[in-house]
């Protein structure tokens, strides 16, 4: 039987995971102030929540027009090799390229689906070209370039 969220985190809890993601720079007398709460045991529910891993980081949302970064592209690859370690030592190599944004192991007709950020279309080319496609194991990648970004955001319905 799972549990629902529901029966693990009270309303204060959910409250605090979502003005965080909202704005993860609230000080802790901010956030107190928030949830009508005292700040020790904003405090404490704050560090519980992150000791039981419901939140797993901090970090600054970065603008990457500004960073010139203006194509992103969802790479589909497709094993040719799903045997021994292949799989894995695939994994680790795309986990460790930068421009990948996000790696998925998906049911259909790929194995993987990944989201990859490059400055321009030639660039991303020469990345699906150069880095991805020498990689061992795979049997062919399909790509789709996004056109408009309808909607962008890592914020998690609690």
């Amino acid at each position: 039987m799972s549990i629902s969220r529901s029966d693990v985190l009270d309303e204060t809890d959910r409250r605090i995971l979502t003005l965080l993601q909202q704005d993860g720079r609230l000080t802790n007398a901010k956030l107190a102030e928030q949830l009508n709460l005292s700040e020790t045991p904003c405090w404490r529910r704050l560090k519980r929540l992150e000791s039981e891993g419901y939140i797993e980081g901090y970090q600054a949302r970065l603008n990457r027009h500004k960073l010139g970064l203006g194509v992103i592209g969802f790479a589909q690859v497709t094993l040719g090799d799903h045997s021994g370690q292949m799989p894995m030592e695939l994994e680790q190599k795309m986990a460790a390229m930068p421009e990948v944004l996000s790696c998925h192991n998906v049911s259909g007709d790929c194995d993987y689906i990944l989201q990859i950020v490059a400055d321009d279309l030639e660039s991303y080319g020469d990345f699906v070209r150069d880095r991805l496609r020498v990689l061992p194991g795979i049997s062919s990648i399909r790509s789709s370039l996004s056109l408009r970004e309808v909607k962008v955001g890592q914020r998690l319905p609690v």
